[in-house]
């Protein structure tokens, strides 16, 4: 897009602000709007993208909050209406409002700008006020204006809550935008929980509690979801030495019964039944035992879409080998985004694990029960056919 139409957006947004918007928006006016547009002009030129680039993103920038002339839930999908409806007449190429609209579109909260790095921009931008001296001036506006607002009255302890889930679960997405923006943000998340941690000593210290320490789970349950994970691998590597005992063993038995067992054979035909008995049970055993030990691997390979529709568990490796560097690193990150996909995947992981662990001792279990009865049975065999061919012949075969 050329310098010309940013500009004309520009002056379509500001008269739009200006003869349209409703007295009672106090944070997104024509102030957050101009903050948005030259933090994303700043954002991508450190990002490195192009001059048309950056104008795209400047252009998104100056409409992402324009729907609000029209409403203030869902917002975004008027907002691309009106980007739509202004750069179709003012003649940009089609591919470029599309470019513009996907923009919009991820700063919808949560945000979810995917792979588009000119959606990443744009939501570093919009965010990036998080980290400024002046964001508690904001905030309270931003709060004056939901509780104007006929659609989104709460609280100041919901809206508290509301503001503690938005710094928990946001991120920024551009590599320039989390190192220049996460300190201050850092710094405001603190002095924020402090502002709310003296007034709930007035009155509702209990409240205070739950509402800033009980959305997410504490040390209790990471603790428990080490431990739990550390037993785990203890299982399932006394399964595999369980397993290794066994072939090791058998494999032995194997052998003597082989190199030494059939010469014997033809000398005393008698035991010929109870040493395939016992060959059987070897193998069998053998068998049984290598199963439980023999690795199963998935594809290694995920979409995108499985990971916003939180369906891969990115902490097992086989969902991710096959994968790029920067494709597992943009997943995992979109995973850390959001407690509730990570500590869902955390639990599907134990729970993985425990299966497996499960059907190695099942496994386990059955080899152990072949090579019992296999070797009580192949033993009792060998004695009674000798017994009986002692018996029978007048000789001793011992």
């Amino acid at each position: 897009m050329t310098g010309h139409l940013v500009q004309k957006s520009e002056k379509y947004v500001r008269d739009l602000f200006k003869k349209e918007m409703p007295e009672y928006l106090s944070y997104h006016d024509i102030e957050h709007t101009e903050y948005v547009v030259n933090q994303s002009r700043i954002i991508g030129q450190n990002s490195g993208l192009t001059e048309e680039e950056i104008n795209t993103v400047m252009v998104a920038a100056w409409f992402h909050d324009s729907g609000f002339v029209r409403a203030s839930t869902g917002h975004e999908k008027e907002s691309q209406d009106l980007a739509r409806e202004f750069l179709t007449s003012a003649g940009a190429p089609k591919n470029q409002i599309e470019k513009v609209l996907r923009c919009i579109k991820a700063t919808e909260v949560p945000q979810n700008p995917g792979n588009d790095m000119l959606a990443r921009v744009l939501c570093d931008a919009d965010m990036a006020y998080l980290s400024e001296k002046f964001y508690l001036d904001r905030t309270r506006k931003l709060r004056k204006e939901w509780n104007q607002s006929p659609e989104t009255k709460m609280s100041r302890k919901a809206y508290y809550k509301e503001t503690v889930e938005l710094f928990r679960n946001h991120s920024y997405f551009t590599e320039y935008g989390e190192k220049t923006f996460s300190s201050g943000k850092a710094k405001n998340f603190k002095l924020l929980y402090k502002l709310d941690e003296k007034k709930e000593k007035k009155g509702k210290k209990k409240g205070k509690k739950k509402g800033a320490k009980g959305d997410l789970p504490g040390r209790g349950v990471e603790s428990m979801f080490r431990l739990t994970a550390r037993n785990q691998i203890n299982l399932s590597s006394i399964a595999d030495n369980k397993a290794n005992i066994l072939i090791s063993i058998n494999s032995i038995v194997l052998t003597v019964l082989v190199s030494i067992g059939i010469g014997k054979i033809s000398d005393y035909p008698v035991i010929t039944f109870p040493a395939i008995v016992l060959i059987i049970t070897c193998l069998s055993t053998i068998i049984f035992a290598i199963l439980s030990t023999r690795p199963k691997i998935s594809s290694g390979k995920f979409t995108e879409d499985d990971i916003h529709n939180k369906k891969v568990n990115l902490l097992f490796f086989g969902n991710f080998y096959n994968m790029k560097p920067e494709e597992y690193e943009w997943a995992l990150k979109e995973m850390m985004t959001d407690p509730n996909y990570l500590y869902s995947s955390l639990i599907r992981d134990q729970y993985s694990l425990g299966k497996v662990i499960s059907q190695k001792y099942r496994l386990l279990r059955v080899a152990y029960t072949i090579f019992m009865i296999g070797l009580v049975l192949s033993s009792v065999l060998f004695a009674a056919f000798i017994l009986f061919e002692s018996s029978t012949s007048g000789q001793n075969l011992f």
